[in-house]
């Protein structure tokens, strides 16, 4: 009995080793996994004053289509947002339509009398009231209390993505199929800026002397004539291809679209100069865009974002950058700033 017991005893320690090297090594997270395993206070509610509902007429099957708008916290482009706030209250955007449509490029959206090559008849008036802003305000200066605040969240942020870098210190590993070795990489330059950050749930670009937001997929800017003019809000437009970013410091942007971009994205290109619709009866119809804290409680939409001071939107953003998940087989070692979308989703009414 004792030699039986040793014997099996022997046998476990011989093998157990053997079965260790053989497990295979538990597959590192995706993006989409960190962000489903956050904690709930990693989660932050958007305020329905930042919220605007756009309704489009329905489409061709009679289906109803609404785009979700959040706009952009201070310190940015607050200006605009003041006005755009204040043309939805004044019910201005009732009536209005979706004018341009440039492939790769943008939807735009206001007045068809106002600054269009399509324009056939006088332009609506607008409320009064509107701020009138100047081409400084595109951007933050470093010195000023809002820029001392970006400056803080850049220095958080970059300690939180070297940690998850950290995290993986080791994994480098060589792919026999490129005779090369997968390196993790750190979070990179700009092409556009000296550096890029989050702040408060949204990317920035910065340079020495001043910050700006950028013109990522689905964020939403206020269309202008030739400077000196900035515009106004009553004009807007949203990105619906490759990030146009040589027109970040040129345009403010005011939100971007945090559900139903289909609805945009998707409509017929316009064929006339910049994706003008030259017939006026392919515009399509807004019946109405509300400040989300203006309609019934019962129809105001939640939605909370992945908050960019948390580890977890660190570890995310540094997985998108090195993709480890089964599926890839080199990680890129980097990531442009509009690669790394801040999750968003929609709060069920009772969910936390």
């Amino acid at each position: 009995m004792i030699r039986t017991a040793v014997s099996a005893l022997a046998a476990l320690t011989l093998t157990s080793p053997l079965a260790a090297q053989e497990a295979p090594p538990q597959a590192a997270a995706s993006p989409g996994e960190i962000v489903a395993a956050a904690a709930p206070q990693d989660w932050m509610r958007i305020a329905p004053d930042d919220l605007l509902v756009m309704t489009l007429a329905p489409d061709a099957d009679g289906s109803a289509r609404e785009v979700v708008f959040q706009l952009m916290p201070p310190p940015f482009s607050q200006g605009w947002v003041e006005n755009i706030r204040t043309l939805a209250r004044a019910g201005w955007y009732d009536g209005i339509s979706v004018n341009r449509v440039q492939d790769n490029y943008v939807v735009q959206w206001g007045d068809p009398n106002h600054d269009n090559p399509e324009a056939d008849g006088p332009a609506k008036p607008l409320p009064e009231g509107l701020r009138v802003m100047d081409e400084t305000e595109y951007t933050v200066v470093r010195e000023s209390p809002g820029g001392a605040r970006l400056s803080r969240a850049m220095r958080g942020f970059s300690e939180r993505y070297s940690k998850a870098i950290a995290a993986h210190a080791g994994s480098t590993r060589y792919d026999p199929v490129h005779n090369q070795y997968a390196i993790v990489g750190r979070y990179q330059s700009d092409s556009y800026a000296q550096r890029t950050g989050f702040s408060d749930g949204w990317p920035f670009a910065t340079n020495p002397d001043a910050f700006w937001p950028v013109h990522c997929y689905g964020i939403v800017g206020v269309g202008r004539g030739m400077a000196p003019d900035t515009g106004s809000g009553a004009e807007l437009y949203t990105v619906i291809g490759h990030a146009p970013r040589h027109l970040d410091r040129n345009i403010a942007l005011v939100g971007r679209v945090i559900e139903g971009i289909e609805h945009l994205s998707s409509l017929p290109r316009g064929t006339g100069a910049l994706g003008f619709y030259e017939d006026p009866a392919q515009r399509i119809p807004i019946q109405s865009i509300r400040v989300a804290s203006d309609l019934p409680a019962a129809r105001q939409p939640r939605f909370e974002y992945l908050s960019t001071e948390s580890e977890s939107f660190a570890r995310y953003a540094e997985a998108r950058a090195n993709r480890r998940d089964p599926f890839f087989i080199v990680p890129a070692g980097g990531a442009d700033i509009c690669n790394i979308p801040v999750p968003v989703r929609r709060v069920v009414a009772g969910g936390e």
